[in-house]
């Protein structure tokens, strides 16, 4: 039986989706109000197994384990992992990043960008499928919805009844336990920003302070309406990704992808009747993969940016091919290329490493190289030289020109670390550092400004300025020993000497 050719492609919003038809419009001209405004419909996903089920709830699993576990977790006797806006420290693990480390943040968020332009080009909206937060949460409550009233014709039902004492009863147990969740969520957000467990005695004893009961309650309300009534809204409307996925797409992508030309004409029929003699394709018309899909597409429709990738149409599918007796795959992974010019699967994989993929993934790799390495090397101390704009240059007990300078040292480690303070220049002989000693001592992630006086005899100094370099040198500690930094500044000597 010769397949129909495919149905042809344009730009559907930021995806490749099916020609269509314009939309309807008055006598007038003008369009009507149907074609611009959508009402929405409620979804009803239908419960589905299968192994990109069991992936989305290994991932769910995974995702918050490490979301609601890593904020209980101690290091070094305190959080693990803590970014502390007040105290303006992230703690993560042994490292701990200040201020001045801003450079560290700027590349991860750029390795993210990039990561997710890879992934994109590879596989799509990998991500908003498997590890989104919409999405995961999404999947969470769904599985209580399920639970407490029902799957997808039970759920139906239930909105469709008349309020009774079992309708009020399931909807109050949903909602109370979706609020729980909601509220624990909040609770471990603002454990990432404030000490966990210090911010459940202050939620025992009702003494919150106003910011983190404001972000706790909103974190929580956000999650409660995302993902108990927004859910596709979000993915369809309010996420940015959807739209601009298509820039990062091509044709070698891999995608969920439906079969036109093995499984057109669709139509039902019996599992005894030889549906190509029949001139049948191998869809049966049964619409699960609509009533499986998380944002209420059709993806026999073709690619739409609507498709989070989740795969839950091709679980749907593959069991329905397996009643029928029908070979597996009718929706699938696969690149547009691979389906329209019926490559082999090892030839539609091989695809993947094109030009696109490979120029990401060496600057991937030479930017996650560069981060690691940079963290390694990483100087656990701190130095920024500051002159005294009060005092530029005096002379003192008849012998000495001295300057002033506020000198501001940062032990970036958990452990103590004494620092010794030294000043050379190439035009400048005996050059003399004095400053209280006992201020070197640094306590472990602190910070001190310590002033300092630089003296040179006055016979050595010749009038104007000359370039200086304090050195600052950490003793006494492993993890901080042997760090030197050296910073140039300026040693005046007024002319009127």
């Amino acid at each position: 039986m010769n397949a129909p050719e495919p149905e042809p492609l344009r730009k559907h919003g930021a995806a490749w989706g099916p020609l269509r038809e314009p939309a309807s419009a008055t006598g007038d001209g003008e369009t009507s109000d149907e074609t611009l405004y959508e009402v929405r419909r409620k979804i009803y996903p239908r419960s589905v197994t299968g192994a990109f089920s069991s992936w989305r709830v290994w991932m769910v699993v995974l995702t918050q384990l490490f979301f609601y576990g890593m904020p209980w977790l101690q290091w070094n006797g305190r959080q693990a992992m803590l970014f502390d806006l007040g105290a303006r420290k992230f703690y993560i693990f042994g490292l701990v990043l200040w201020p001045q480390d801003v450079i560290y943040l700027s590349v991860l968020l750029v390795i993210s960008a990039l990561s997710l332009f890879l992934f994109t080009a590879i596989a799509g909206r990998l991500f908003c499928g498997y590890a989104c937060p919409q999405t995961v949460y999404t999947e969470i409550f769904m599985w209580i919805e399920r639970h407490v009233e029902g799957d997808r014709f039970a759920r139906i039902r239930l909105d469709g009844d008349p309020w009774s004492a079992r309708k009020l009863r399931l909807k109050a147990t949903k909602h109370t336990l979706w609020i729980v969740i909601a509220l624990w969520t909040g609770f471990t957000f603002v454990g990432y920003f404030s000490p966990i467990r210090e911010l459940g005695g202050h939620v025992l004893s009702l003494s919150l302070g106003p910011w983190q009961t404001f972000w706790m309650l909103f974190y929580a309300f956000a999650t409660w309406g995302n993902a108990g009534f927004m859910r596709e809204q979000v993915c369809k409307y309010m996420c940015p990704y959807a739209r601009f996925q298509s820039v990062m797409v091509d044709r070698d992508t891999y995608v969920v992808t439906y079969d036109v030309g093995r499984g057109e004409p669709r139509g039902s029929r019996s599992r005894k009747v030889d549906h190509q003699a029949a001139g049948l394709g191998d869809c049966v018309n049964c619409s699960i993969c609509v009533q499986v899909c998380p944002t209420g597409i059709d993806i026999r429709d073709g690619l739409q940016y609507d498709c989070i990738g989740c795969g839950a149409c091709i679980d749907a599918c593959n069991q329905v091919m397996d009643k029928m007796a029908y070979p597996r795959g009718l929706i699938r992974y696969t690149s547009e290329n691979a389906m329209r010019s019926v490559l082999p699967e090892a030839e539609a994989r091989k695809r993947l490493f094109r030009p696109r993929t490979v120029v990401y993934s060496v600057i991937w790799l030479a930017l996650v190289a560069g981060f690691t390495v940079s963290l390694a090397m990483r100087t656990p101390l701190k130095v920024d030289i500051i002159r005294d704009r009060g005092a530029l240059g005096r002379e003192v007990e008849g012998r000495w020109i001295e300057n002033v300078y506020r000198l501001q040292l940062i032990n970036t480690t958990e452990a103590p670390m004494h620092v010794a303070i030294r000043a050379g220049s190439d035009d400048l002989k005996g050059l003399a550092v004095e400053y209280d000693h006992a201020a070197g001592n640094l306590e472990p992630t602190s910070n001190r400004l310590i002033p300092i006086r630089v003296r040179v005899p006055i016979e050595a100094a010749g009038q104007g300025t000359h370039k200086i370099q304090v050195t600052v040198t950490a003793t006494g500690d492993d993890s901080g020993g042997g760090a030197e930094i050296s910073q140039g500044t300026s040693f005046i000597v007024p002319r009127n000497l």
